[in-house]
């Protein structure tokens, strides 16, 4: 199989995923697209569908947002007006053999892709795909500072949750920035090294503690570990910023009964969509070839 024997479907998303349809065309493939922005003057050389299942019909490959699925198994699309659900009937019309990539598939896609013999590719946590992006993503985080606060970042206390790749980059950013910089994680290794990039580390067992003097809190674990009592420990004026997917860090719908704002900073890669587009599609290209290596 070649890229010209390929049809990719580009289904949901952002601005992002202009791109990525972009540089499908540009390695050759027949691309299908829909549930993004779409430009006022189209994507030259993409099919745009009139519905999900449209997009999929006849697909080798689809590629779906990174942001994860939501609760209700919905695709991420902000700008789409229907939630996009993948259903049976959605996917069938792939062709055999057909292979999904993207961020990560929750129960409901699973079982549908293994009824109709669809291979799943997920790449969310991929460490580097994560490092091209993140620059972007953590541009994304200080706008929301910026703009949800009357403090400066510099002098500000800020507590991060979670070390992992972006929440790493961000400590070494809000430290450079002049933010008085607290990490609470659970891996010692990940704690010695904000230590290192001049933070305060602490255990999340020590949230307690450290809560209530925050300026900010920005939680990056994707599994809920701020909820009411240690909402209650904080000031009422303190903002919140998750940024982990889908459940988040933080209880947010308790926050805004309790008065505090709380932000859900998702699809922040959005900031800077054709670098963020082109860095994401190395990834996705890699795992095509991959995927036509083995089909040899």
């Amino acid at each position: 199989m070649s890229w010209n024997d390929l049809t990719i479907a580009v289904v949901a998303g952002d601005a992002r995923e202009q791109e990525i349809a972009r540089c499908a065309v540009r390695a050759g493939a027949r691309v299908r697209a829909f549930g993004f922005p779409w430009p006022e003057k189209g994507i030259e050389g993409v099919y745009h569908a009139s519905d999900a299942a449209d997009a999929l019909k006849g697909a080798d490959i689809a590629l779906f947002p990174i942001p994860g699925i939501a609760p209700d198994g919905g695709l991420f699309a902000p700008s789409n007006p229907d939630r996009i659900i993948p259903s049976h009937e959605m996917l069938a019309g792939m062709n055999k053999g057909a292979n999904i990539i993207l961020g990560w598939a929750d129960d409901n896609l699973k079982s549908h892709c293994d009824a109709l013999g669809i291979s799943l590719h997920e790449y969310e946590w991929d460490v580097d795909l994560m490092l091209l992006r993140g620059p972007a993503i953590v541009e994304g985080v200080l706008k929301v500072l910026i703009e949800n606060t009357q403090i400066t970042v510099h002098r500000a206390n800020v507590c991060l949750v979670g070390q992992g790749t972006i929440g790493s980059l961000l400590t070494h950013t809000l430290v450079g920035l002049g933010a008085r910089v607290s990490v609470a994680a659970r891996n010692p290794v990940q704690r010695a090294a904000a230590y290192a990039a001049g933070a305060e580390a602490y255990t999340l067992e020590e949230l307690p503690e450290i809560l209530p003097r925050m300026d900010i809190v920005i939680g990056s674990v994707p599994r809920q570990l701020i909820g009411e009592d240690l909402l209650k420990t904080m000031r009422s004026d303190v903002l919140l910023v998750d940024v982990a997917a889908p459940p988040g860090t933080i209880d947010r719908d308790k926050a805004g009964e309790m008065g505090i704002k709380a932000v859900w900073a998702r699809g922040m890669g959005a900031r800077a969509p054709i670098t963020v587009g082109k860095s994401q599609w190395t990834g996705i290209e890699r795992r095509i070839k991959d995927i036509m290596e083995k089909q040899k």
